[in-house]
């Protein structure tokens, strides 16, 4: 019988051990795929992001021979799908040829005026194709390029098409020579300006009306305005909402108009872009319409735009210097379509890629030889070509994705146009199609810690200081009732909680902020007061109280004194602010208030994080040894001494590390900050204004992303940084928790 019973045993010792080491392997595998997760989160964010950084890069493709007439190229375009291109040479004929192979598509001759050549183009409207010509006799004509696509037996088919929007009978402006031309137009007018071979600057505009029964469009020509320019000009640009002209001299001083009004053009500075000695040799304007782009004779590249000063008066200013290719003078600068980048050729053959907003220079290609005359993008920014002096093209695959992007322009302030100054911005999306992305992730980061800050700043007295009484003062029983009563309320969905704080809470707090205030204010000094009345009481009633159960006397305290400031807050709104705070704090104190604003959020997330402060804390308090207390007392010390001398230091890593959990709750936090913060990423500390969070800016706008934009990889970018600051808060909480388990664990 001796033998069964100790084989019974070491078999069950045997299973005992068989079960320690599953579980140890369990564990361990389980915490290894834990962090292996983690490593593939942060691995898969990475690799989304990548992208936004790489540098432009440039394919070379075959070089074509100059298609159709040997006249020299006036303009060259490539169209949206990369397949065609055009050409419009100096005798009127336009060429359409295939941009791989160099076999001309189409060929148009325009109709010129006897012994005409062209000598001037300029864009009208470069989304819809349309383009003004200008000839050496003072004459122009409107003309647009289109293409069509078609699907004859599944094959894309793009066909070139030309049209005259304005009709195709010549307009005449000048009997002199036309060598500069500006060309816009709007529903309503069509406004031309001109530099004439004699150097004056002519503006006609040409109002427009349609037929009531077809699309045939009649031009009544207004008075021909002779302005005074007080330059020499070879460059004329004017801005597609027909706000601004400029007139461009080879010395580097241009002429900006206002020419807002027709009948009082005025002229609002001259302006010089270049140093001492330098000569301007190119401009351009940016998508947009309101950048411009100049190149000097040493190779300097430099952006500028009108900015309001302090007379409210538009003044040309420069923004932004880029680096420069090398120090050969600028000879071509070509714009995007869509976007604020641009190419630029020096006479040393090189072409460069710019980005005007993130201030990047992300390519430099060297031709060798070849000297470049004229540049062409396509629309969609893939496809380059370059006509040399000696009528070669050069076609080039572009790829460059992600230009925006750059470090300045993520954490840095940026100059935006039509901004006074620099700034931090976030602004995404917008309805008009010249808008200028803005990605600062400054705002958001700012929104993200003053979310948190505010919800720490009402959550962490409450939980700690409610975790200690709990632990420590607080009679079993009751603890047995409030605990899981506080733990139950991490259970609540954070979704209503931002429902309830947006829509309920917020309007509640406006209307009632002076009561709100004065609970803020003078509850501790009520809950004080009522301490010390106690501590008066007779000591029959005090004893009464079971030891531990005092608190439960604080609670019809402060529902009653809650109710009483909230009752008494119209009259002291109507008695101290004269009927509203929010209107006094505006207008005595310049602090505008948002309904929506860090307050509410503080409110409703600092709800939300007390119960994952509070659990933990009072676990690592009720947790502390009792031989340590009991000694302490034993020894003489009060009960609040053994707290503060022995209790919360044995305590404080689990304190500490309940702290910095509840931080990293309220950093990550989404569907509050979401629903109540009013979702404007603006940079002010103030608790009544709101903001926008890393998280509530990615569940708002990763649903309209397009899927590998700029945007897309940006949100997530923004997921990163949220990655990076709950790893930066995690590892500094557990190396300050070690270092506070090794300095009181020989207590």
């Amino acid at each position: 019988m001796a033998n069964v019973a100790t084989q019974g045993s070491e078999l069950r010792l045997r299973w005992r051990y068989l079960k320690d080491r599953l579980a140890r392997h369990a564990v361990a595998i389980g915490g290894l795929g834990v962090i292996a997760a983690i490593l593939l989160i942060f691995f898969y964010l990475f690799y989304i992001v990548i992208p936004l950084f790489l540098s432009a890069e440039i394919e070379a493709q075959q070089p074509l021979a100059r298609p159709g007439t040997a006249e020299s190229t006036l303009y060259d375009a490539i169209e949206e799908q990369g397949e065609i291109a055009l050409r419009i040479a100096t005798d009127g004929q336009i060429i359409f040829y295939d941009l791989s192979s160099g076999k001309v598509r189409e060929q148009r001759q325009i109709k010129l005026p006897p012994d005409a050549r062209l000598t001037a183009i300029a864009p009208v409207d470069e989304d819809k194709g349309l383009m003004a010509i200008g000839t050496d006799q003072g004459d122009v004509l409107v003309v647009r390029h289109s293409y069509k696509t078609s699907y004859p037996d599944d094959i894309r088919l793009i066909t070139p098409q030309l049209t005259f929007p304005l009709g195709e009978e010549w307009i005449h402006v000048t009997d002199d020579g036309i060598d500069a031309l500006a060309v816009r137009q709007n529903e309503d007018r069509v406004l031309i300006a001109v530099i004439t071979s004699s150097g004056g600057l002519l503006i006609y505009p040409l109002n427009k009306t349609s037929s009531l029964f077809d699309d045939e469009i009649t031009l009544e020509a207004g008075e021909i305005q002779d302005l005074n320019v007080p330059l020499s000009t070879f460059s004329l640009i004017m801005t597609p909402g027909m706000q601004w002209l400029y007139a461009a001299s080879r010395d580097g001083r241009v002429a900006f108009y206002d020419i807002r009004r027709l009948e009082n053009i005025v002229l609002n500075d001259v302006v010089k872009l270049t140093g001492p000695g330098k000569q301007l040799t190119a401009l351009t304007l940016l998508s947009g319409g309101i950048s411009l782009i100049s190149g000097d004779s040493s190779g300097n590249i430099e952006q500028w735009f009108p900015v309001r000063d302090e007379s409210n008066r538009y003044q040309l200013s420069k923004v932004r210097d880029f680096e420069k290719m090398g120090d050969a003078p600028i000879s071509v600068i070509e714009a995007e379509k869509g976007r604020r980048g641009f190419l630029v050729a020096d006479t040393d053959n090189h072409i460069g890629i710019y980005y005007a907003t993130s201030g990047r220079h992300l390519l430099t290609h060297d031709l060798g030889a070849a000297v470049i005359k004229t540049l062409a993008i396509a629309p969609r920014a893939n496809w380059l070509i370059a006509e040399s002096e000696y009528g070669n093209i050069l076609p080039f695959r572009i790829h460059n994705e992600h230009p925006e992007i750059s470090w300045n322009a993520l954490w840095g302030k940026v100059w935006y146009e039509s901004y006074a100054e620099e700034d931090y911005v976030w602004q995404s999306s917008s309805a008009s199609n010249d808008f200028e992305p803005k990605f600062s992730l400054v705002p958001l980061s700012f929104g993200t810690l003053k979310a948190a800050f505010y919800a720490m700043l009402f959550a962490m007295p409450l939980a700690i200081m409610g975790a200690i009484y709990t632990a420590y003062f607080m009679a079993p029983r009751m603890r047995g009732l409030v605990k899981p009563t506080v733990e139950v309320m991490e259970a609540l969905p954070t979704v209503i909680l931002g429902f309830l704080a947006g829509l309920w809470l917020a309007p509640i707090v406006e209307s009632h902020l002076p009561g709100l205030f004065s609970i803020l204010l003078l509850l501790p000094v009520v809950l004080i007061t009522f301490a010390f009345l106690w501590s008066l009481a007779p000591a029959a009633l005090r004893d009464s109280v079971p030891e531990g159960w005092q608190a439960a006397l604080l609670m019809p305290v402060i529902l009653l004194f809650g109710w009483l400031c909230i009752s008494l807050s119209g009259p002291l709104e109507l008695w101290l602010f004269d009927g509203s705070m929010p209107l006094w704090m505006d207008t005595e104190l310049g602090i505008s208030y948002d309904q929506r604003n860090a307050l509410v959020v503080g409110l409703a997330m600092g709800f939300a994080v007390i119960p994952t402060i509070f659990s933990i804390a009072e676990d690592a308090i009720f947790s502390v040894p009792k031989h340590l207390s009991n000694g302490s007392l034993a020894l003489g010390a009060t009960p609040w001494q053994t707290l503060v001398r022995v209790v919360l230091p044995t305590a404080s890593p689990g304190i500490f590390s309940s702290v910095m959990i509840g931080m990293g709750r309220a950093v990550g936090e989404t569907m509050i900050v979401l629903m109540a913060t009013g979702n404007t990423p603006v940079m002010d500390g103030s608790p009544f204004q709101g903001m926008r969070t890393l998280s509530a800016n990615i569940a708002v706008e990763m649903p309209e992303a397009e899927v590998d934009s700029t945007h897309f990889r940006i949100l997530f970018l923004a997921g990163l940084v949220l990655f990076m600051f709950t790893f930066i808060f995690n590892t500094l909480a557990e190396l300050v928790r070690q270092r506070l388990r090794e300095k009181y664990s020989s207590l």
